[in-house]
């Protein structure tokens, strides 16, 4: 069996190998990038080795109030003790401001039978300023309300299948520059099925693209939610049958959990924080 040393020497002389390897110029773009991944794959082997051998325990994470992602991380909690309101008082309740929110869905549609009345949001979004370092609400603009305003009307063409009544919002005003960090986490955590990042039940904030001005497919929520005029034309294909967005969503369900309470939100925000 080799000792620690040898397997250092061999592993010196893979590295003096691969660095011969790379100088090749021959060597395709696509060969490079392969062995880059491999590479760094290995290197978080090793890093992760020589924490164990470190007698002196390290922190899984470093607590860094200049992160993005830590920043974003609080907003959202900012944005999730906000009081949950009707979509339908969007329409005659205008504000100023830009930054995140949260729609949820209340109803009683047994596709979405997981997250209704949950803490789990139907779909997150970001609403940037209308100046783009605006320091205060009347700066920004009414974006929030607007783009609150444009779901309202959105879903209230929706033929049969869903109602306004149903869907209650959370909105949060933000320092400028910040909404797109807290969306990507909110994204993050909740994974909203109508999100695209999603990628099951897209199409919400799609406008009216022409099929006959360009190349385009009727989005998975228009093919459930119908009633939009302009999906409604008959040249559009369904970018998913209905078989396969009900699959996609009892998979999703499955393997991501559902918010049931404030507190279970609260606790995975507290999970995430933990230095262990």
């Amino acid at each position: 069996m080799k000792n620690s040393q040898s397997i250092i020497s061999d592993l010196q002389n893979t590295l003096q190998r691969l660095e011969r390897e790379a100088d090749q110029p021959s060597q395709s773009t696509k060969a490079r990038q392969a062995l880059e991944a491999d590479i760094r794959k290995t290197i978080d082997s090793l890093t992760q080795l020589l924490a164990e051998l470190d007698p002196v325990r390290q922190p899984t994470a470093i607590f860094d109030p200049s992160n993005p992602k830590i920043v974003g991380r609080f907003i959202s909690l900012a944005l999730v003790a906000q009081p949950a309101r009707p979509l339908t008082e969007t329409e005659v309740d205008r504000f100023y401001g830009s930054g995140v929110y949260a729609l949820y869905y209340t109803g009683d549609l047994p596709l979405y039978a997981p997250i209704s009345r949950s803490e789990t949001p139907i779909y997150v979004g970001q609403a940037a300023p209308a100046i783009k370092n605006a320091s205060t609400p009347a700066q920004q603009g009414e974006k929030l309300s607007k783009r609150l305003e444009e779901h309202r009307k959105n879903i209230a063409k929706a033929v049969g299948s869903i109602e306004v009544s149903e869907f209650q919002f959370r909105a949060l005003t933000v320092a400028s520059g910040w909404e797109t960090a807290a969306e990507d986490y909110l994204i993050h955590l909740f994974r909203p099925i109508w999100n695209s990042e999603t990628k099951i039940l897209y199409g919400l904030g799609k406008h009216g693209d022409s099929a006959e001005t360009r190349s385009n497919k009727r989005s998975p929520w228009d093919t459930i939610h119908p009633g939009r005029k302009w999906a409604a034309n008959p040249q559009l294909q369904n970018a998913k049958n209905l078989e396969q967005i009900i699959n996609e969503l009892n998979v999703h369900f499955k393997r991501y959990p559902v918010f049931n309470s404030l507190d279970d939100v609260l606790n995975s925000f507290i999970d995430e924080l933990r230095q262990i």
